[in-house]
């Protein structure tokens, strides 16, 4: 009871703080741009998971590990940041968010041929149920909603979704003969290897004294909170449960968004907006209230 009681309040954690991580990168970007966002983000989170491993001691992964970690860094934070990044440029937040709705569906599918994982009626219930609920969030805050242009856009976007979906895949898969802390590190350090790049190329245009105090803090906000504690937290997660399980979380992050933007950005909740997010939290309920399956693999990570 216990270890599925710490199992899913890591998933809510990393729910809120990931909800929570798309107004705190709003305020950044006021000051800097999308891929130097992105770099200071992981950059500083890559400091404190060094100290970690000096005073751990640095694990001895074997080549295939190192291969598998770097892979799946290049997934996410890589290819999924560049992916939305990019794609938001080009295609609406509303198209954007009923996309990556689809990231369960697509783990699913991933995690039934990869890891072998059976499909249970009451997470396809749940995965139905929660993407229903975003698609009712999203279309009760606007009028005349619909589904439009920007093919472009909405394929990067679509590029997130499978992004998404095969990181949950192979963290789960790493899981087997990895802890969460060994993943989370190097899935950082790796990743702020992937960013230099692109913010060596933007680092001449980077005015650091003009950029506000809220920016600053809302990239600490990003590192410490978000990418830290979030990315630790579910990377726990997924060493106990199904990928597929643990992922419908994620739909209820645009309900945590939506409330810490009423609260913090000023905004305002429709009564149909509610009613998408309460579909989602029933989805999410759903999901986890059924035993869990007796093939679900053991884990290894020492506790």
């Amino acid at each position: 009871m216990s270890r599925n009681i710490s199992t899913y309040a890591a998933l809510t954690l990393a729910m809120l703080v990931w909800g929570l991580s798309f107004i705190g990168t709003k305020i950044a970007l006021t000051s800097f741009s999308p891929f130097v966002c992105i770099f200071l983000r992981f950059s500083l989170a890559s400091v404190f998971f060094m100290a970690i491993l000096f005073l751990t001691g640095i694990p001895h992964l074997t080549v295939e590990q190192h291969k598998k970690l770097l892979l799946t860094a290049l997934v996410q934070p890589g290819l999924y940041f560049a992916f939305e990044t990019v794609g938001l440029t080009y295609t609406t937040a509303s198209t954007a968010s009923i996309i990556l709705a689809l990231v369960p569906i697509v783990v699913l599918i991933m995690a039934r041929f990869m890891l072998k994982e059976e499909i249970a009626r009451h997470n396809v219930l749940g995965i139905i149920l929660s993407v229903i609920g975003i698609i009712i969030l999203v279309a009760g805050g606007s009028s005349g909603w619909s589904l439009q242009g920007y093919y472009l856009g909405n394929l990067l976007i679509l590029g997130a979704v499978f992004s998404a979906a095969l990181y949950m895949v192979l963290a789960r898969d790493l899981g087997k003969t990895l802890s969460s802390m060994q993943i989370t590190s190097f899935q950082v350090l790796y990743g702020t290897a992937v960013f230099m790049p692109f913010f060596l190329y933007n680092l001449p245009s980077i005015k650091w004294a003009e950029a506000s105090w809220e920016s600053y803090g809302a990239i600490v906000f990003l590192s410490v909170f978000c990418t830290i504690g979030g990315f630790m937290s579910y990377n726990y997660a997924l060493t106990r449960i199904e990928a597929s399980r643990a992922s419908v979380f994620i739909n209820g992050i645009p309900v945590v968004t939506a409330v810490g933007a009423w609260f913090i950005l000023g905004e305002r909740l429709t009564l149909l907006q509610m009613a998408g997010g309460a579909l989602v939290l029933l989805a999410v309920f759903i999901t986890t209230i059924s035993r869990r399956p007796t093939s679900q693999l053991q884990n290894t990570e020492a506790s």
